[in-house]
């Protein structure tokens, strides 16, 4: 049963274009017994567990069988359990079952348990939409699984796959108290301007590197994660897909803007609790971020919205966004992973309920007191760090 499970994984993992190392690959605690890996469609995922599996079959030649990868999509699982699958995989000497696109599977989280408890010797590695409950509300194995968030690129490492450069990253702590020097250091040896706008346009998913026809791929991404992700998980009605659709063409002329709930939910001919509830859905499937004051949160009203990352900013075939929308969209996007954002009234963001930024599309005559992220500097002084070099926190 195994055998040609196995030719494809070998194939896949010899194959496996993989440019750079994602830095979570080390920060996970691979001693964990069962891991998600979730992230947002097409930021690499799948290329992320056949690494993984090259990396590990590199340290260990003789244990090849020991590890092996296997798509859900596979008809197999149509007439065969998960759990039945995992007991076959650990007869035959199998540690490691690195799993995809298991949330298409019914009662995935039930069958991970089991496995969980009646494999004591196996571990299970599983990539995760961002729409699946992996922990709140999942009384199969929240308690158990740990979880990790893969993102796609970041200007950091999308520098250093277009340069050959081994750039490293930075906290925000080190970038607050030593941009300047940090920021120097970097532009010896690449000049980050030269590259940010393409980084802006399409640099965020992994893919932008081997297709030329960038936009249709996100476009075809951006329905994927529509009529897939969200209609698989939350199970609205097909019907309703259309104006969840235009619900994000609305937003997306918008962004970041402050919600009006009243006019979206008259052009979309749907409730006022529909439109937040649509705006959920699009947030959880990576689409949009949503920005609240301190102590706010869903399913209280936004204060601004935001693309969710700002790529997704380039996607109105009639018109180029604005700059300063750009801007602070990437802002969010680099910094939401590792810290927490809020809306103030003083400044753009509040970082950590301490920092308070202002994000800029180009350098003021009369600096303020506060941080400044300005978009078009490139070493910066005092308060006023690039915004390019917020990029490189992960």
């Amino acid at each position: 049963m195994l055998e040609n499970f196995y030719k494809t994984h070998d194939y896949l993992v010899a194959h496996v274009d993989a440019p750079i190392r994602r830095q979570l690959m080390d920060e996970i605690n691979w001693k964990d017994r069962l891991i998600a890996i979730k992230g947002g469609r097409g930021v690499g995922k799948t290329d992320f567990l056949l690494a993984y599996a090259k990396q590990q079959l590199a340290a260990e030649p003789d244990k090849r069988r020991s590890i092996l990868y296997v798509n859900f999509n596979n008809f197999f699982f149509t007439q065969h359990s998960l759990y039945e699958f995992a007991g076959e995989f650990v007869k035959a000497g199998g540690q490691t079952l690195l799993i995809d696109q298991v949330f298409k599977y019914p009662n995935w989280s039930k069958e991970l348990r089991d496995c969980y408890f009646h494999y004591t010797n196996l571990r299970i590695v599983f990539s995760a939409s961002p729409v699946m409950r992996l922990i709140e509300g999942n009384s199969d194995i929240g308690h158990i699984v740990k979880m990790y968030n893969l993102r796609g690129y970041s200007f950091r490492e999308y520098l250093n796959i277009q340069t050959g450069c081994r750039l490293r990253s930075y906290t925000l702590d080190e970038i607050l108290k030593n941009h300047e020097e940090i920021a120097a250091r970097i532009c010896a040896h690449v000049k980050p301007l030269h590259f940010f706008q393409d980084y802006l346009e399409h640099g965020y998913y992994p893919y932008s590197l081997t297709h030329w026809d960038y936009s249709e791929q996100l476009l075809h991404l951006m329905n994927m994660m529509l009529e897939v992700d969200i209609l698989l998980i939350n199970k609205p009605e097909v019907s309703y897909l259309n104006r969840i659709k235009k619900l994000l063409y609305m937003l997306m002329e918008d962004v970041p803007c402050v919600l009006n709930i009243s006019k979206l939910a008259s052009a979309t001919n749907t409730s006022r609790s529909t439109i937040i509830n649509y705006i959920k859905y699009l947030k959880d499937a990576r689409l949009l971020n949503l920005l609240y004051v301190d102590g706010k949160q869903y399913p209280m009203k936004p204060s601004r919205i935001y693309m969710q990352n700002p790529n997704l900013c380039y996607m109105l075939p009639t018109q180029q966004p604005n700059i300063q929308a750009v801007a602070e969209t990437f802002f969010y996007s680099a910094l939401h992973g590792a810290h927490k954002l809020n809306a103030c009234e003083t400044a753009t963001f509040e970082v950590d309920q301490k920092v308070r930024f202002d994000v800029l599309a180009t350098s003021p005559k009369n600096p303020g007191f506060r941080y400044a992220a300005i978009a078009d500097l490139e070493i910066g002084k005092g308060k006023q760090i690039p915004l390019w070099l917020l990029g490189f926190l992960y």
